[in-house]
C-alpha cells in the first residue's frame, strides 16, 4: 500500500512520534513524504520514504498528483489547525483529492491510529467496495 506522510511544521513531532510507535506496520508498505517531514521521519526511524518538495513548494501537489493518478492508497496529514499556512490552498486541495477519490485522509493522532490498526488487521478495501457499486 502506498502511504504518504505530511504535517505542519508545529505537528512535525507529533507525526514522528506516531511513525516511531507504529514503525512495524509503516515498514510493510510504500512511503511518501513532504521534503522536511520525510527527512525527519526516516532519520528518528530508520523508514525507507521517498520524498517529494516540501508542502509550500508544491509537495503537497505532488502527492495530490499521485491521488489523482490512482496511485495512492492512504494520506496521514497532521495538519495545525491553529495556524495559517502560506499554501493553504494547495492543503484544501489535497483534501478535496482524498475525498474525492475515496482515499483515506487522517489529519490527527486518533484517526491516524484507528487506520493503522485497521490496516494492520487487514480491512476490507474500499476501492473494491467503490467498483461494485459502479
Amino acid at each position: 500500500m502506498k502511504i504518504a506522510l505530511i504535517a505542519h511544521d508545529r505537528k512535525k513531532d507529533n507525526l514522528i512520534q506516531f511513525a516511531i510507535a507504529y514503525r512495524d506496520i509503516l515498514a510493510e508498505h510504500d512511503l511518501y513524504a513532504t521534503g522536511t517531514t520525510g527527512l525527519l521521519i526516516s532519520e528518528e526511524t530508520g523508514l525507507t520514504i521517498t520524498r517529494f518538495r516540501s508542502g509550500p513548494l508544491g509537495g503537497d501537489q505532488q502527492i495530490g498528483a499521485m491521488i489523482a493518478n490512482d496511485d495512492m492508497d492512504m494520506v496521514f496529514f497532521f495538519r495545525d489547525p491553529l495556524t495559517a499556512q502560506p499554501h493553504e490552498p494547495d492543503v484544501a486541495a489535497l483534501v478535496r483529492l482524498c475525498d474525492l477519490y475515496h482515499i483515506p485522509l487522517a489529519t490527527n493522532m486518533g484517526t491516524a491510529e484507528i487506520l493503522l490498526k485497521g490496516l494492520k488487521e487487514g480491512f476490507v478495501d474500499w476501492r473494491i467496495i467503490q467498483e461494485r457499486r459502479q
